[in-house]
């Protein structure tokens, strides 16, 4: 499932869509897909500051995507959502031994007993 990753620039809180790298023999900015992991030496960038991303003098700036556009959830991203939800639904709470007796309860808080068998 696709994570939902945030641009690189400094206080953009919106979605990265694209993904930077220098190619730094070539003197070339590439901006293409968003990488499906975070890569320490590529930088994640929303679709405005893609748009109006610049190079140095002298570099040229190479753009694999005509438009940077966030396609949204796909439909695989939502199975895999679904299918985490509803196993995470399927575990249960490991019952409480034979020996342990709730005695109060307040809230999401419980007060438990063991019982004693050592006591005869």
């Amino acid at each position: 499932m696709r994570s939902v990753r945030q641009c690189s620039r400094s206080a953009c809180t919106n979605a990265a869509v694209v993904t930077l790298t220098y190619v730094y023999a070539d003197s070339t900015a590439v901006l293409g897909p968003l990488a499906h992991l975070a890569e320490p030496h590529s930088y994640d960038l929303c679709a405005e500051h893609a748009e109006r991303l610049t190079a140095p003098r002298g570099w040229e700036v190479v753009r694999l995507m005509p438009e940077f556009e966030d396609a949204g959830p796909s439909p695989d991203d939502l199975s895999a959502l679904a299918d985490a939800v509803r196993e995470a639904g399927r575990r249960r709470r490991p019952a409480e031994p034979p020996t342990v007796t709730e005695t109060a309860r307040r809230g999401h808080l419980r007060v438990l007993r063991a019982d004693d068998d050592n006591s005869a």
